[in-house]
């Protein structure tokens, strides 16, 4: 598993926007900026659906005036899909980013098995808190392993992000 204070795995994402694939590297996402970015097992997913994503979308604007810069969710699911569940969860602000081929989530260290539930290869729970392609901070949600009969999530809620990142904000500070 990547650690804090490394880098984050540079890789191509394939995005589809206006009806063309689109590539996006990882150094155009995360270069130059301090970004929060969590990934989850599957878009349209119970937990995912109903808390994570609509989460970080309720707290965005929060996030942005203590200096992130913006928001990424990330799935082991297409642009198709990603696009569909931006759409259908009305997300205007979090990024949705489509990692289809699984090259960042396998990268990351978080790539586990969950045929169990007929879901393939996917994303374990975690969230970021990434500084100029850095990871500055990471919440890891236990028990990752392959075919996990749980799925918990408590460590990457919006608000355990949040309150790590209102914690480095400096008081006082002038720019």
């Amino acid at each position: 598993m990547r650690k804090e204070q490394y880098q984050i795995p540079q890789v191509e994402f394939v995005f589809r926007e206006s009806g063309e694939f689109v590539t996006r590297t990882s150094a155009e996402l995360f270069d130059g900026k301090r970004v929060v970015i969590f990934s989850l097992p599957g878009a349209f997913t119970p937990t995912c659906s109903a808390y994570q994503l609509p989460g970080f979308e309720e707290k965005y604007d929060d996030f942005i005036g203590c200096g992130i810069d913006d928001i990424y969710c990330l799935s082991v699911n297409d642009g198709f899909v990603m696009n569909a569940w931006a759409q259908d969860q009305n997300i205007e602000k979090v990024k949705l980013i489509p990692d289809g081929n699984a090259y960042f989530t396998r990268s990351m260290g978080m790539l586990v098995m969950k045929s169990n539930l007929g879901f393939g290869e996917r994303s374990w729970r975690y969230a970021a808190v990434v500084n100029n392609g850095i990871i500055e901070k990471i919440f890891v949600e236990p028990g990752q392993r392959d075919n996990a009969a749980e799925d918990p999530y408590v460590a990457t809620t919006p608000e355990a992000v949040f309150e790590y990142v209102t914690s480095t904000v400096k008081v006082g500070a002038t720019a």
